[in-house]
């Protein structure tokens, strides 16, 4: 244990190192963001990111996770991390025998006919060979780490530890949950370890596009596929990241901007199941009318539910109801401070403003994405997880197109997807059916509310119910109370000690005389002046005379 301690704080100290060289310092010795040398947003992005690529896989991953998160990171840094690449060394032949023979429960030679020692691709969790099954067909195993869990439990242990000096030490971070962060990076994480997590979300693809025109999805092999084996059909083709644009023409790269676009928005708003990574690596190009997906650990689903209140908040952005936008978006689950909902309101209409009597050819979506990101940090905005990785999956997809063919434009696919969406909401059968769902629901609550009152009753009488009340100014009505309260004594202390002081002066004749005056009664008199007068001051100065 007190190895391991130290090991962590080894580790810990090169982090700080590496954060230091990077131009990352000032958040370790508490100077402000300012004082960096070459702070410019885009040096910091940059930086950010060589700082990430030099500490490893495990925080290659985080700085992806981060990619997604446009509430809590700027916009310039979110593009810098979509450039990070999860591409790490590959590991020896003889641990992928291993690992495929205690997952397999056979050596590798008796599974296959053929298995290519050279993976195709090597990333932090696995690596993927190409191979042959003794039925002749041609598979890509996805094989994974031997180490992979030790190491990534102890980097989430480190990442953990980092969290927690980044909340006692770098108060410019406060507003991001570092802890909240981790631990959603955990989750995610081990889920990427269960292979066959990443097998149904393909098997899911491959069901939604049997018989696509355009879109090839692999086939998953469950007979050789376990938690730390994946087995799926090979698929032969370039990936875009890979393809040679000069070869195609302006026609074809068009043409192949748009079949990926429209795959993704078949997705999207047909299946409600969509692949979340969707980087030119993931995308094979099987000739120029045909396209193939792979790489399903990162997927996101949209219920009937959600694509219903993405339809009203689509209607009321066409029709610039910029008001009821922040209420649309509540319903989605987007979070904002309360406070700051006329300022959002104002923000929208700002980007409304700059879009005005423009068409969908003149608009850049990239620029409107880039504008939104920018709206959700700055309101500090908290969006849902799937809509969050929907937003990153359609900013990719946009990007992937542009760099494909530069007039490319995201939302002139997705509009007849989601007109059509529109109007499939709204047909005799889905309002009958969608009406018969929620009487359903209506009923339940009615059966259910007898109950919930006979457990609030008893409640009650037990004493188990609290009532708190937060009441806005009220602190600064006590205040103006206790004040008036105050005056009101120094009043009445005036009052008597006039009324006392002449009582004296008339009824005492044997005490000192000042000035024909006796003394006690003069004494009372210059006393109860001076609480007067100063009490007269603080009524003039509260301009209430």
């Amino acid at each position: 244990m007190a190895t391991r301690q130290r090991s962590h704080l080894g580790r810990l100290s090169e982090i700080a190192q590496v954060a230091a060289r990077h131009g990352f310092g000032y958040l370790i010795d508490g100077r402000r963001r300012g004082d960096v040398a070459d702070g410019m947003p885009t040096a910091r992005g940059r930086h950010l990111r060589e700082m990430l690529d030099e500490l490893g896989p495990t925080f290659v991953k985080f700085g992806q996770l981060l990619s997604t998160r446009p509430d809590i990171v700027p916009p310039d840094i979110i593009a810098e991390l979509r450039g990070l690449q999860d591409d790490v060394r590959p590991f020896p032949f003889a641990d992928v025998e291993r690992v495929v023979r205690e997952d397999l429960g056979q050596p590798i030679e008796r599974l296959f006919l053929e298995f290519d020692e050279v993976p195709l691709a090597s990333a932090s969790i696995g690596q993927v060979h190409r191979a042959v099954l003794p039925n002749g067909r041609r598979v890509a195993v996805k094989v994974q780490r031997p180490n992979a869990p030790a190491t990534i439990e102890s980097d989430i242990q480190l990442l953990d530890q980092a969290a927690r000096l980044v909340v006692e030490r770098v108060h410019a971070l406060a507003f991001v949950d570092t802890r909240e962060l981790v631990d959603e990076f955990a989750r995610s994480i081990r889920q990427e370890l269960d292979y066959r997590l990443e097998g149904r979300n393909a098997d899911t693809f491959h069901h939604n596009f049997a018989g696509h025109p355009h879109v090839s999805v692999p086939r998953v092999y469950w007979s050789y596929t376990r938690p730390r084996v994946l087995t799926m059909e090979y698929l032969e083709g370039v990936q875009v990241a890979d393809l040679e644009l000069e070869a195609w023409s302006l026609d074809q790269r068009r043409r192949l901007a748009y079949l990926i676009a429209e795959a993704w928005m078949t997705m999207i708003f047909r299946h409600g199941f969509f692949h979340g990574d969707p980087h030119p690596a993931n995308i094979l190009v099987l000739s120029p009318e045909r396209i193939g997906l792979v790489d399903f650990g990162l997927a996101g689903r949209l219920t009937d539910r959600d694509l219903s209140k993405l339809t009203r908040l689509f209607i009321d952005a066409i029709n610039e109801n910029v008001e009821v936008l922040p209420k649309r978006l509540a319903e989605l689950g987007v979070r904002y401070p309360r406070e700051r909902e006329q300022e959002f309101v104002t923000e929208l209409h700002a980007i409304y403003a700059r879009y005005y009597g423009a068409s969908l050819r003149e608009i850049d979506p990239m620029q409107v994405i880039r504008e939104a990101f920018a709206l959700i940090y700055r309101m500090n905005l908290r969006l849902p997880t799937r809509y969050v990785l929907l937003d990153k999956a359609v900013a990719t997809v946009g990007s992937v197109g542009v760099d494909l063919y530069p007039d490319f434009n995201v939302f002139e696919v997705a509009r007849p997807y989601a007109r059509s969406l529109m109007l499939e909401r709204f047909t005799p059968e889905r309002v009958l059916r969608r009406a018969n769902r929620e009487t359903w629901q209506l009923a339940h609550v009615a059966r259910e509310l007898p109950y919930q009152i006979h457990d609030t009753l008893e409640q009650m009488r037990e004493g188990q119910v609290e009532i708190g009340f937060v009441h806005k100014g009220l602190d600064e009505f006590m205040h103006k109370l206790d004040v008036l309260a105050n005056r009101l004594v120094i009043a009445l202390v005036v009052t008597g000690g006039l009324i006392g002081s002449s009582l004296i002066g008339i009824i005492s004749n044997a005490s000192p005389q000042l000035l024909g005056i006796n003394v006690i009664s003069f004494i009372g008199f210059i006393f109860s002046g001076v609480l007067g007068i100063w009490l007269l001051w603080g009524v003039i100065r509260s301009g209430r005379l």
